[in-house]
């Protein structure tokens, strides 16, 4: 993707920068182990302000200047434009909420104003925009999902999309588990999505790429822990895609410091993790 295109992209999305991160204090309560209670309309809420001392005790690494691992995007990211906190669309899992603090991994300071997309794939294995190329084996999919194909294997799938770093051209309307969100202040986005699938040759993650200014500054991906994956796997609709082969120990890109730190919620799970960018690209 070119420089211009790419600038006009993050400009677009730098225009939410003033808008507050919704049920923010919820979301580090939970993280955090606060009491929390549930209103009328099904939200929860935090019982006690969120100081920052609890900013610090949930993101673990927060003020530790320690370069994020970088990865390839992989082939199936592609610019979803859908600028939101929410990116379950109709998509049935277990509940996941995400925080992510973004911080510069030379000063340690938070970066307000960056561009945080994620994107992965569902309860069995599909990625929106690519669902023919993305299916993949490992059992029987959920009911619903369409017919599986060859499992992703780091090839280009069809529809001009590849690996590495070049953007899939989508080859389908879909656009379930893709959103973008601006950090605020404190250099922190959250995101309500489902707990990841599988698929073959790779252990259960979700992408992120990071802007800042009109670069892609951080590409990475977070993890989980196994004992949670097989956890969350034994219950609907994931229990319908059985088969899978591969886990964080046996996974190329898994690294420890991108697991996720995550903590049981009333309705699914919590993970907050701190992600370090270098805007300068100076490999510091």
């Amino acid at each position: 993707m070119g420089n211009d295109h790419e600038g006009q992209r993050v400009s677009r999305r730098r225009m939410l920068a003033g808008v507050s991160s919704v049920g923010l204090g919820a979301l580090v309560a939970a993280c955090a182990g606060k009491s929390t209670v549930t209103t009328s309309s099904g939200e929860t809420v935090a019982l006690q302000a969120v100081t920052d001392a609890d900013l610090t005790a949930l993101f673990t690494g927060a003020r530790t200047c320690t370069l994020t691992a970088s990865t390839t995007q992989g082939p199936y990211y592609f610019d979803a434009d859908k600028i939101r906190s929410d990116i379950r669309e109709d998509k049935q899992g277990t509940k996941l909420r995400l925080a992510l603090q973004v911080q510069d991994s030379e000063t340690c300071q938070p970066i307000p104003h960056a561009v945080v997309e994620i994107w992965h794939c569902d309860a069995g294995g599909l990625y929106s925009g690519a669902e023919a190329a993305s299916g993949g084996g490992g059992g029987t999919p959920p009911t619903g999902t369409p017919p599986t194909g060859t499992p992703p294997t780091g090839s280009p799938p069809p529809g001009g999309g590849g690996g590495g770093d070049t953007d899939l051209v989508p080859t389908d309307d879909k656009r379930y588990l893709r959103g973008a969100q601006v950090t605020n202040q404190r250099g922190i986005v959250e995101f309500t999505t489902i707990w990841p699938g599988w698929y073959r040759g790779r252990t259960v993650h979700v992408h992120v790429m990071v802007h800042v200014g009109n670069e892609k500054t951080l590409t990475t991906q977070l993890m989980f822990d196994e004992t949670l994956n097989t956890r969350v796997f034994a219950t609907e609709p994931y229990a319908q895609h059985t088969g899978r082969d591969t886990f964080n120990d046996g996974d190329s890109i898994y690294q420890p410091s991108m697991l996720l730190k995550v903590t049981r919620a009333r309705d699914g799970y919590v993970g907050c993790i701190v992600l370090n960018a270098d805007p300068d690209h100076d490999g510091v």
